[in-house]
């Protein structure tokens, strides 16, 4: 586990079985004394264990009662489903349901922006983009490119958009979805499913319109929004492929529509 720590490593064990669902909501979690029995910790290490299980927002804490199984799917925030899916990599099944949702709602919060911006009234911070445009192209024709280096970039393109437009509540949210991405790299990995130069090709080509006087066509929004879902699902395609999801033929049309 490299520099992690027994509190970190044996917390997210305990937050697994929570959301494998073999800790029922509702449930005590283990005591004090049974998590440092169980794994040969003294009593201060495990209260800390599940200390760290509350602040991630897995149980709540009861005095005289002990430790109490929160239903963290139906309860829990964008913090919890950020650790429920890096948690679900072990259940091909489950993390292709959690990424397909991740997907979609980054999907949406793209296109909405890449459109609105696309359409409206540039200002100065087109030569910003270009130059991170520029960034992008040159890792993508690296010798070995570096899909997280790339997406980052890529987020923080979406992120310039939609601070342009005034878009704060979906800027967070497309923040939110970044890290929950880039902290599992078969996700990560995915969204290269199509070759990065292709990326870098889209991009110029936006950046050309936002370049010029007039705005895209209606047909040419319409195409671009097409091939921007296409794209999506060959994205979550590849992530079952990465997660070895057997039943792949079923699961990539569910996604696309999730």
């Amino acid at each position: 586990m490299g520099d992690r720590t027994v509190v970190a490593d044996v917390a997210d064990e305990l937050a697994r079985r929570v959301a494998s669902g073999q800790y029922a909501p509702g449930g005590l979690m283990p005591s004090v004394r049974q998590v440092a029995d169980e794994f040969e910790l003294n009593r201060a290490t495990a209260q800390l264990i599940l200390g760290r299980l509350e602040s991630y927002g897995f149980v709540d804490a009861y005095r005289g009662k002990g430790f109490v199984i929160r239903d963290v799917r139906a309860e829990g925030g964008v913090d919890v489903y950020r650790r429920l899916f890096r948690l679900s990599m072990p259940a091909p099944e489950l993390a292709m349901e959690m990424f397909s949702n991740i997907v979609d709602e980054e999907r949406g919060i793209a296109l909405e922006a890449l459109l609105a911006y696309t359409a409206g009234e540039r200002g100065a911070e087109v030569s910003e983009l270009k130059s991170d445009i520029d960034e992008l192209e040159a890792l993508a024709r690296g010798a070995s490119p570096d899909p997280s280096a790339m997406l980052r970039i890529e987020l923080g393109l979406l992120r310039k958009l939609l601070t342009a437009l005034g878009h704060s509540v979906q800027r967070a949210v497309l923040n939110s979805i970044g890290e929950m991405v880039l902290e599992v790299p078969e996700a990560v990995e995915s969204y290269f499913a199509a070759s990065p130069d292709l990326h870098v090709l889209v991009w110029r080509t936006l950046a050309a319109v936002w370049e010029s006087d007039g705005g895209p066509s209606q047909a040419q929004l319409a195409l671009f929004e097409d091939l921007f879902g296409m794209y999506h699902q060959k994205v979550v395609a590849r992530f079952g492929e990465l997660i070895g999801l057997e039943e792949l033929g079923e699961a990539a049309p569910h996604a696309a529509t999730a």
